[in-house]
């Protein structure tokens, strides 16, 4: 399945690469502020999930599982070490699956405004969280959603809908070996303080609430996010993976 991917930083300093997993409706496009803000200290990947963005796309959506072995496959075929994932979104609920079935890919997991709360979750309680939040979102983000829904086609943005009501993220959750971070916007109705807490509490994570802001936490605050990677990541700067 080709893969589209931009890539950036090369800081030469031996630090683990992060890798972007963006979520069900959008692509790499409004990952970007947070590429450039981690750039500078760490090589940067963003792939476009099959169906996604400019990545070919499969006759049909597919599901967590799907998603992350694919990733898995994608990691293989660069030949990384073992990774930063951050996951927003949908995305975060791919990376917990990939965390939990190859931990070996995965050096560190950022769980970036998660889904799925347990008491929303359906198809329509997602949406009309989404609705919530919109107008809370920086009004600039709307022509990067409308290119990727038309991108996507809206009928996979729906099964992918679906495919995130039906995704127990718990089960992986428990299963990540990983340090972990969860990082959620404080004005975000799609990842409400308790169901945030949950997810931090069952990954054995630490949990960081960005002021201010809401669902799309990874674009609108990226400077605050990549500041939390780092913390997350000190430790790898000083201590080599074994060879």
């Amino acid at each position: 399945m080709r893969t589209h991917t931009r890539r950036g930083g090369d800081p030469g300093t031996g630090a683990p690469p992060v890798v972007l997993v963006h979520g069900l409706a959008v692509s790499h496009r409004y990952l970007t502020p947070l590429a450039v803000a981690l750039a500078a200290t760490h090589p940067v990947y963003v792939p476009d999930l099959p169906g996604f963005g400019l990545s070919e796309r499969p006759r049909r959506a597919y599901d967590v599982r799907r998603h992350a072995e694919h990733l898995a496959s994608w990691l293989a075929a660069y030949r990384l070490p073992a990774v930063c994932l951050l996951g927003h979104s949908f995305g975060a609920e791919v990376a917990a699956a990939l965390a939990a079935s190859h931990p070996e890919s995965v050096r560190a997991l950022v769980l970036a405004a998660p889904t799925s709360d347990p008491a929303g979750r359906s198809r329509r309680a997602l949406f009309g969280r989404w609705l919530v939040d919109t107008p809370r979102e920086a009004p600039l983000q709307a022509p990067i959603l409308v290119r990727d829904v038309w991108n996507a086609r809206p009928w996979r943005v729906f099964a992918s809908l679906s495919h995130s009501a039906r995704n127990a993220v718990e089960a992986d959750l428990v299963r990540v070996t990983a340090p972990t971070l969860v990082v959620a916007g404080a004005r975000d109705p799609v990842v409400p303080a308790g169901w945030r807490a949950q997810a931090a509490r069952l990954a054995g994570a630490d949990l960081v609430v960005v002021p201010g802001a809401a669902h799309n936490v990874a674009t609108t605050a990226p400077t605050a996010v990549a500041d939390a990677i780092r913390h997350l990541l000190a430790p790898a700067l000083t201590t080599r993976p074994p060879l």
